[in-house]
C-alpha cells in the first residue's frame, strides 16, 4: 500500500524553567520552618514514586541533603502502590531506574510491600500507609503535580496523592481505587497526617518538555492548596496535539515512564480510558511498541484500536493485569487488535478509510514527547492557521524496514 505524504511539524510550548534545581530546592528548605518538633538523630522516611519525573534525582538528592543539615536521618522509600509488581524488590529496581540509589542519593533504600491500616474516611476506604514510613519520626514526600489520567478533580496527581495513594503500596492503592478518587484523597490525606509525622512535601511541576517548571516546598496543612494551585500550572502546561479530529493517531511507542496509563488519555482521549465526550476524537489509535522502562507493564494498552505482535511479545501479563485490578480500570488491560508488524498495523488502519489518499493522519513518538510530530497534508491547513505551530514543507515518506517495522522519525 502507498501512503500519503508526512510532514514535519513543530510546536512552540512555554518552556520555562528553573536553571538550578538543587539551588531552588535548597532555597526552599532555608525559608522551611516545621511546625512539627524535630530533634537531631531522629529518622526522616522520604517518599519517592516511580513517575518519569525529569529532575528527579536531583530533587531527592538534595532534600536528603537538606534533611541532613537539618541534623536529621534520612531514608528513602518507593511511594509508588502497584508499581515495580507490587514487590519491594521491584519496586527498588524501578527507583534504580529513575537514578535514585543510596550511592546516587546519599541514603539508604528501604523497600518492601508492608502497610498498616490507619481506619476508614466519610466514604468507606480504608486508609493503608507504609509501615516503614510509620517506623520513621518524621516523613517527606516529592511528587509532580499533573492532571490525572483517571479523574478530574480540583486535587489530583500531587503530594495528598502521593500520601493517600503512592505510600499505601499496592493493598492502599488498590482500596483507594475502589472509591471516588477526587473526593477520598484529601480525606485520607489528613487521616494520614493525623496519624504520622509529616513534616513537609516538594511539590514540582514540569513545562512541556519536561523541564522543571516550579517548586515549591508545603507544610502538611498546605499540601491541598498547593495541590489545586499547581494543578491550574500543570494544566497550562500540558502538551498537547493541536488537532482535535483525525482518522488515525500512530503512537510509536508507550510505557510506564511516559504515562501512569501508558498513554496519557489527556492528550488522546479522555474517553478512551473513561468514556465520555469523544475529544479529541482521534478514530483509530495504533500504538507500535512498549518502552523497556515498563518492564512488560502494558497498563493503557486497552486504549489503543491496533497495535503490533512485538507490543503482545513483550508484555508481562501478571504485572499488566495487576495494575488494572488496583486502578480498578480493567478497560486498561484489553487486547487490541494485534497485527503482524507495523506495516500491516498501518495498512490495515488505512484499509478502514473511505479516502486513504486524503487521511488525517497523525504519528507521535509517544504522549510525552510533542513538540516534534509527523502529519498527513489532510490537516496541514489547520496548523498553518496555528500561530504556535511551524509546519516544515518537506514531504516525508512512512518508511519501513525489511521486517516491516516503522523506520525512526526524522529529526
Amino acid at each position: 500500500m502507498k501512503f500519503t505524504s508526512f510532514y514535519r511539524i513543530q510546536q512552540n510550548f512555554d518552556v520555562t524553567s528553573i536553571d538550578d534545581v538543587a539551588q531552588a530546592v535548597r532555597d526552599e528548605f532555608a525559608r522551611f520552618t516545621p511546625r512539627t518538633r524535630i530533634r537531631p538523630g531522629q529518622t526522616v522516611a522520604v517518599g519517592v514514586g516511580s513517575r518519569g519525573t525529569h529532575d528527579l534525582k536531583v530533587l531527592v538528592k538534595t532534600t536528603v541533603e537538606c534533611l541532613r543539615s537539618m541534623q536529621l536521618e534520612p531514608y528513602v522509600i518507593p511511594a509508588m502502590g502497584s508499581h515495580g509488581g507490587a514487590t519491594g524488590e521491584g519496586q527498588a529496581q524501578v527507583l534504580t531506574e529513575l537514578g535514585i540509589t543510596e550511592k546516587s542519593v546519599g541514603a539508604p533504600i528501604v523497600s518492601n510491600m508492608d502497610t498498616v491500616s490507619l481506619g476508614r474516611v466519610e466514604s468507606g476506604a480504608e486508609v493503608f500507609f507504609a509501615k516503614d514510613a510509620l517506623a520513621a519520626n518524621h516523613i517527606v514526600v516529592i511528587n509532580r503535580v499533573k492532571p490525572h489520567t483517571a479523574f478530574r478533580s480540583e486535587v489530583e496527581s500531587g503530594l495528598c496523592k502521593i500520601l493517600a495513594v503512592g505510600c499505601g503500596r499496592q493493598k492502599g492503592a488498590a482500596n483507594m481505587h475502589k472509591y471516588d478518587l477526587g473526593k477520598t484523597i484529601i480525606p485520607a490525606a489528613n487521616l494520614i497526617k493525623q496519624k504520622a509525622s509529616v513534616l513537609c512535601g516538594l511539590a514540582v511541576t514540569e513545562n512541556a518538555l519536561g523541564g522543571t517548571h516550579s517548586i515549591k516546598l508545603a507544610r502538611p496543612d498546605e499540601f491541598a492548596r498547593l495541590d489545586r494551585e499547581f494543578l491550574k500550572t500543570a494544566w497550562k502546561l500540558l502538551p498537547r496535539i493541536p488537532i482535535d479530529d483525525l482518522d488515525v493517531l500512530l503512537v510509536d511507542e508507550m510505557g510506564k515512564n511516559v504515562s501512569g496509563a501508558g498513554m496519557d488519555p489527556n492528550v488522546i482521549g479522555f474517553w478512551r480510558r473513561e468514556g465520555g465526550e469523544r475529544k479529541p476524537d482521534y478514530r483509530i489509535l495504533i500504538v507500535l511498541d512498549l518502552t523497556p522502562h515498563s518492564h512488560g507493564n502494558a497498563t493503557g494498552i486497552g486504549m489503543a484500536d491496533l497495535t503490533t505482535r512485538r507490543v503482545i511479545d513483550k508484555i508481562d501479563w501478571d504485572a499488566t493485569y495487576l495494575n488494572a485490578f488496583t486502578s480498578g480500570v480493567l478497560r486498561s488491560a484489553h487486547i487490541p487488535i494485534p497485527l503482524e508488524n507495523d506495516r500491516a498495523a498501518v495498512e490495515t488502519a488505512f484499509s478502514r478509510l473511505p479516502d486513504p489518499a486524503n487521511a488525517r493522519m497523525v504519528r507521535i513518538v509517544n504522549t510525552s514527547e510533542l513538540e516534534t510530530f509527523w502529519a498527513t497534508e489532510a490537516v496541514l491547513p489547520e496548523l498553518h492557521a496555528n500561530k504556535n505551530v511551524f509546519v516544515d514543507n518537506r514531504p516525508l515518506k512512512l518508511s519501513f524496514d525489511d521486517s516491516g517495522k516503522v523506520l525512526p522519525m526524522e529529526s
